[in-house]
This record gives structure tokens, C-alpha cells and sequence, in this order.
């Protein structure tokens, strides 16, 4: 034991019948009620900076939506699928037979480099930016006939298109490969 102990041990009558003065529970009590009270003012002020905090970033985000989000959609123009529903499905259509036509032109094998290829996808996206004029003018005027045929007319024109350069790429394909059977035939 230390000394500390030795002296408890040998004193605890003593100091076991000590009775705190009167009114000790009841200034114990006022003294937390006070030290909460006092945690509970404390924390509205953070809770009204918070409050501050969340609000501004809220507006921002709004404000950012919409000035800067949905004006760059809107200033592409509208789609067709905007018009109406019948020329959704209209668009879809086109919108995913050109898709595959774009996966076949990229999986079959130019010959010569991949230069031609890049040319042949820059052409296809020149081909493009006419309808976005397109989507443009429509948004002008929504209800235009002529301006909805043209938009229709350019995905079924680069849709041909696409077939005629696929068409020929085949072509030029399968007279390889038969050159090449044909050379290899003469070689044995």
C-alpha cells in the first residue's frame, strides 16, 4: 500500500461521517441544469450556421441548374422526341440504326490505315452538325413541317450513306480476301 491508501484505511470512521452541508443535492442539481442549458444555447448558434450553410448550397445548386444546365440543353435546340411522341419512336428508330451502323463502320478493318478512318467518322460528324442546325431551327419553330421532314430526310440520307460506305468497304473486303486466296493458290 502507499501512503495515500495507508491513510485512508486508517481514517475511514473519520472521514466516512462527514455529511456534506445542507442543500448539497439540490446546488449539484442547479449546476448541471445549468451547464445543459448553457450546451443546449451554445449549439443553436451552429445549428443556425449549418442551417445557413445548407441553404446556400442548395440555392447555388438550383441556380446553377438552372442557368447554366438546362440553358446549354435548351440552346442545342429541340429533337424531334420534343415535337411529339410519334416522332420519338421516329427518332429512336433512326437513332439506333445509325448507332449500329457507327459499331459496324468501327469494327470492320480499313486496309490501309486508320487515317481513313478517322476521315470517314470526322465526314460522318460534319454530317451531324447540319442537324443540330436543324434542331436549332426547330426550336424557333416548333411546329414546322419542313423543318421535321428535313430532320427525318438527314437520318434516312446518313443512313444511306452508311450503307453505301459499308457496302463498298465489304466489297473491297471480299475482293481482298480473294486475292489473296488466289495469290496463296498459285504459290503451291
Amino acid at each position: 500500500m502507499n501512503n495515500l491508501e495507508k491513510y485512508l484505511f486508517e481514517n475511514r470512521e473519520a472521514l466516512d461521517a462527514a455529511e456534506p452541508r445542507s442543500g448539497h443535492f439540490d446546488r449539484f442539481a442547479d449546476k448541471l441544469e445549468r451547464q445543459h442549458r448553457k450546451s443546449r444555447i451554445i449549439s443553436l448558434p451552429y445549428l443556425l450556421k449549418a442551417a445557413s450553410v445548407v441553404i446556400l448550397i442548395v440555392l447555388s445548386s438550383l441556380w446553377a441548374y438552372d442557368n447554366l444546365i438546362r440553358s446549354s440543353s435548351s440552346s442545342r435546340g429541340l429533337s424531334l422526341g420534343d415535337v411529339s411522341h410519334e416522332y420519338k419512336e421516329v427518332e429512336l428508330y433512326y437513332t439506333s440504326m445509325v448507332n449500329l451502323k457507327y459499331n459496324e463502320l468501327d469494327q470492320m478493318d480499313f486496309e490501309s490505315d486508320s487515317l481513313q478512318k478517322k476521315m470517314l467518322f470526322n465526314e460522318l460528324s460534319d454530317m451531324d452538325s447540319i442537324y443540330i442546325n436543324l434542331k436549332e431551327e426547330l426550336r424557333t419553330n416548333p411546329n414546322d413541317e419542313r423543318i421535321i421532314n428535313a430532320m427525318i430526310e438527314h437520318y434516312q440520307l446518313k443512313l444511306e450513306v452508311m450503307n453505301h460506305i459499308l457496302h463498298q468497304l465489304k466489297q473491297i473486303h471480299n475482293e481482298t480476301l480473294i486475292n489473296k486466296i488466289n495469290y496463296e493458290s498459285t504459290k503451291i
